[in-house]
This record gives structure tokens, C-alpha cells and sequence, in this order.
């Protein structure tokens, strides 16, 4: 797949992560193929950082990967006693108090939570395996676009684990309670036409189309101004949550303040 950032100097290049911005777009991209892009608190924290560097400029954020592989989700070296150099591994922190585990999970989730900020427009671009902390960042975009080779798949329950880093209230919202508990209790493989079908992907083309349909995702987004998409987003995000009344009256001050706005009168 080529490269949507190889001419663009980078922002931020370090533990996997590499931030590039082109005016209104920003590309975070996953640069550790031959670890098919695996995780660990390292990438996490250099995702975070992704997040804080971004321009104002920017109004779309593509998370891509570089290889055949979006993510095999956490580094196995994670499991092992261990861990990572300079980091607690997994049993250090389940021995240690709750107060430092939730602490550090928290942290862990950080890199998973500022894709659906409101000032912009995330998309995941997704080939290959999506597995386990791959998926979740994949459900961490506010859309994902898919290639006709991908493999979702949530493999923490397998593991004796739950899925932890924001994935699952997503994954409900997209395909409702009982197939996201049949995907993460069985920790089957969901697949291109599956993932389009049940809205866990907005678009699935083929493997060699994948970075063109993102630009022409991106660019359509662009089109309309950054206030309405900005309000449409906070809409959208919030409708699970009112009632359909309370809706209504968001729809309201929404527009008021876009109709201000567009009259010169607004604040």
C-alpha cells in the first residue's frame, strides 16, 4: 500500500508512531511491520503524544499501518515476567495496589480516546489483521474504511482478559449487544463483507484501493464547513444518550448557533 505520508516531513516519529500533517490532514501511521504492528505502552504512550501535537489546522485524522498488517493487537512480551525493558510488566502491576492499576490502565486508554475529539474527523484504514488492541484502536476512529483482506478480531476474553482500551462501548453502539458479545466471547474473525454489512465498516474495497478511498473520504469531509461538521459530530455522538425530546431541543441550539453564526451575529 503506498505511503500517505512518505513526502511530509514528520511531526513526531518514535516507538512505532509516526505523525505527519498536510494542512487539514493529519496521518498517524504504525510503523513496525515486521511485528505486524504489534502494541505496547511504549506505541500507547507515542500515540497520546500523536494526539497532543496535532495542529489546529487539522480537521481529519488518518491512523493507517505500514506492512500487511493493521495490528496483531498487544505484544506478547507483555505476558511474559519480564515485560518490556523499563516498563512493570502485567504481573508486577496485578501485584501491586488498585489505586496504581487503574492508574496505569487509564493511561494505556489515553491513546485510545482523542480520536473522537470533537474538532475532528478520524479514519481508520484498515488492512489485514485487527486483532485484540488493533481492533480497539480501529473502533477508537470515528470511521473505518477496510480492505477486502481485513480480520477483526477480539481475542482478550481467550486470554482470560477483557477488552480494556475503550473498544467496547463502540462496538456495542455499531453492532448492538448480542453480536459484540458473540465477537468477544468466541474471538472469531469478522471479515470485510461481515464488517461492512453489520457497520463496523463504512466502506470495504479492495487491498490495492484502500489508500484512494480514504483520500476521497477525507476530501468529501473537507468539503463542508468545519463548524457544521464539528456541531453534525457532537449531534450524532450525543443521540444515543438523550431521549428523543432532549434531542430535539440539541437540534435546536445547534442550529441556532450555526444560523448566528452564518448571519455575522453569532458570539
Amino acid at each position: 500500500m503506498a505511503s500517505l505520508d512518505s513526502v511530509i516531513d514528520p511531526v513526531l516519529d518514535q516507538d512505532g508512531v509516526r505523525l505527519t500533517v498536510d494542512d487539514a490532514i493529519a496521518t498517524v501511521t504504525l510503523t513496525n511491520p515486521a511485528k505486524r504492528n504489534a502494541q505496547s505502552p511504549a506505541l500507547w504512550r507515542a500515540l497520546t503524544e500523536a494526539g497532543r501535537l496535532l495542529p489546529g489546522s487539522v480537521r481529519v485524522v488518518v491512523l493507517r499501518a505500514e506492512g500487511k498488517s493493521f495490528s496483531a493487537g498487544l505484544d506478547r512480551q507483555a505476558f511474559t515476567p519480564e515485560g518490556f525493558d523499563g516498563e512493570p510488566s502485567f504481573i508486577d502491576l496485578a501485584r501491586g495496589d488498585d489505586a496504581t492499576l487503574d492508574a496505569t490502565i487509564t493511561e494505556y486508554q489515553d491513546a485510545f480516546t482523542w480520536w473522537r475529539r470533537s474538532d475532528i474527523v478520524s479514519i481508520a484504514a484498515v488492512q489485514g489483521h485487527a486483532i485484540g488492541a488493533g481492533f480497539q484502536l480501529a473502533l477508537a476512529c470515528d470511521l473505518r474504511v477496510v480492505a477486502d483482506d481485513v480480520q477483526f478480531a477480539m481475542r482478550e476474553t481467550s486470554l482470560g482478559l477483557v477488552p480494556d482500551l475503550t473498544g467496547t462501548h463502540p462496538l456495542v453502539g455499531l453492532v448492538g449487544y448480542a453480536r459484540a458479545l458473540e465477537i468477544c466471547a468466541t474471538g472469531r474473525f469478522v471479515q470485510a463483507e461481515e464488517a461492512e454489512r453489520t457497520g463496523l465498516a463504512n466502506l470495504a474495497v479492495p487491498a490495492d484501493q484502500l489508500d484512494d478511498a480514504v483520500r476521497d473520504l477525507a476530501a468529501a469531509l473537507l468539503a463542508a464547513p468545519r463548524d457544521a461538521v464539528i456541531e453534525t459530530k457532537a449531534l450524532l455522538r450525543g443521540a444515543r444518550e438523550r431521549t428523543f425530546d432532549d434531542q430535539r431541543v440539541a437540534e435546536r441550539a445547534a442550529q441556532a448557533r450555526r444560523l448566528r453564526d452564518l448571519a455575522g451575529v453569532g458570539d
